[in-house]
């Protein structure tokens, strides 16, 4: 049966920021470092702000709701003037993103974009270690020449193109092929290595496939037949084939998991999201407890696992006081259902416009 809900949407948005909290409060920390800090049983829970009371998200969620305005605004050109420019618009929309964090843009020539209704959410504007990758490549595109699967901007493998993804396979979760190739042109924008690029693509093909309705395993499988149909996929297939079999193994799994990465580059963040998701596929709060327990960076690693497993469960399975407590959970709701309703009013035949 087709996904086609707003609680499965809606728990894609914010079981991704629910997961980035998680690891974020833990980002490259020690084992003996969490103890000290947490105590013996480890990070199982959101740590609130003191200030805020709510739980803190990072990049990771940031640049992913700037990825919904992306697609948003495509979609509104489209409806309005039948031209389909995806990728021309997640870049603005990642520049409206390198305003927050800088106060600049790269090229004065896109001040038109800070217009934008996504600007007014003023808890945007946080700086929450914006990862170096983005910020430079962004910074660096005058005349709106940024980073293509054609024209490499970089030979970064950083998992800043990865972790934002979700919501391009949200959008076109009727086409998961769509899903992966725009997927994949989302992260060239700012990355220019194949083990950043094609994991954004397996990511947001894997979402479609879940909306779709398809068992968690099945569109893993699904997804990964659709990544070896590209150029330079062996690195990222080998590893995601990795975390498959680890998921079905006896033993530590926090040891497990952390063989298979630190979640700095793509291939491997979302290897580790895959796998978390897949050993606890049918609870959300162990498998971003999960994805946020290793040494790394917790915060990609956990939000993409959040983004898989709140896509496959529904923001029904995802605790309630996590959802209430979440920084920006309004913005996620509104972007969510924002979405669902423009894919029921898209085109079937949508391609690029370059």
């Amino acid at each position: 049966m087709l996904k086609d809900n707003k609680a499965f949407f809606r728990g894609c948005l914010m079981g991704g920021a629910i997961g980035d909290a998680m690891g974020y409060t833990r980002d490259y920390m020690s084992a003996d470092q969490v103890v000290d800090r947490y105590g013996r049983q480890g990070l199982c829970d959101l740590q609130r702000n003191s200030s805020s009371h709510l739980a803190l998200i990072s990049d990771t969620t940031q640049l992913t709701c700037f990825t919904v305005d992306g697609l948003l605004w495509a979609d509104t050109r489209a409806k309005k003037k039948g031209i389909y420019g995806y990728i021309p618009c997640l870049f603005y929309s990642y520049q409206k993103w390198l305003y927050t964090q800088t106060g600049s843009l790269a090229d004065k020539s896109y001040e038109f974009i800070l217009r934008g209704e996504i600007l007014q959410w003023e808890e945007l504007f946080a700086r929450r270690s914006p990862g170096s990758t983005c910020v430079s490549a962004l910074s660096a595109c005058i005349n709106s020449k940024y980073g293509t699967m054609k024209k490499r901007i970089n030979s970064s493998k950083g998992c800043g193109g990865v972790m934002r993804a979700a919501p391009v396979g949200m959008y076109f979760w009727k086409e998961p092929a769509k899903a992966f190739r725009f997927g994949c042109e989302s992260a060239a924008i700012t990355h220019g290595h194949a083990n950043a690029i094609l994991p954004a693509g397996f990511f947001a093909c894997l979402i479609s496939h879940i909306i779709q309705g398809k068992e968690l395993p099945h569109a893993v499988d699904s997804a990964m037949e659709e990544l070896k149909l590209y150029p330079d996929h062996e690195e990222t297939l080998e590893v995601l084939e990795r975390a498959v079999a680890l998921s079905k193994e006896e033993g530590n799994e926090e040891e497990m998991l952390r063989s298979l990465g630190q979640a700095t580059v793509g291939h491997e963040a979302i290897a580790m999201a895959v796998f978390c998701a897949l050993r606890h596929s049918d609870d959300f709060r162990q498998a971003i407890t999960l994805a946020a327990s290793h040494g790394g960076n917790a915060s990609v690693s956990a939000g993409i696992c959040g983004n898989i497993l709140g896509a496959y469960l529904g923001s029904l399975e995802i605790p309630f006081v996590w959802l209430r407590d979440i920084e920006l959970s309004e913005l996620f709701i509104v972007g969510a259902d924002r979405l669902l309703a423009a894919t029921r009013t898209s085109e079937e035949e949508i391609d690029e416009d370059e």
